[in-house]
């Protein structure tokens, strides 16, 4: 973060690795795991806050993507309370972005390599899953303020559902 090291806490996940599975909560406090996001391809956006400039734009352009990707489910996942991310998506109409919150055992970021240690926040990633929960793409974005590459996400996700994956 600014140039300074951070600690992620999990492994670094590559293409071709099985999708660990997770438990966070929606938006009315329902538990979710990796099986009840379903077997389309999915893009897993991970952001640190909602509430910060670069996780804002992160996920209002994976909003505006969802539109022309119908086969494709995009969840954006944080520590952000639930109760605040509901309050973020209708400040903004993100409506097509589904948002899981892992503020409560952290369990995404741990499995997924995400978490950052000192400061008990998501690192920003992306991760693209097949409907086999196998990895098809997975980016850590190694400055926290940087955008991740969407056209590399986005594209793994297009050839991921072409394959019908």
């Amino acid at each position: 973060m600014r140039g300074n090291p951070l600690t992620l806490i999990g492994p670094e996940l590559k293409p071709g690795d099985a999708a660990p599975d997770f438990t966070m909560v929606d938006n009315t406090m329902k538990p979710v795991t990796l099986k009840d996001t379903g077997s389309r391809v999915r893009i897993i956006s991970v952001v640190p806050s909602l509430d910060t400039p670069v996780c804002d734009a992160q996920t209002k352009r994976f909003n505006d993507e969802a539109a022309k990707l119908p086969g494709v489910d995009i969840i954006t996942v944080s520590v952000d309370l639930p109760f605040a991310q509901k309050r973020w998506c209708g400040a903004f109409a993100v409506d097509r972005v589904k948002m899981l919150s892992d503020h409560k055992d952290a369990s995404f970021g741990s499995n997924y390599g995400t978490l950052i240690k000192e400061l008990r926040i998501e690192s920003r990633a992306i991760f693209v899953l097949d409907g086999q929960n196998k990895i098809r793409h997975a980016e850590y974005v190694k400055e926290v303020a940087d955008f991740p590459n969407y056209e590399a996400a986005l594209a793994a996700a297009r050839a991921a559902e072409a394959a019908g994956a």
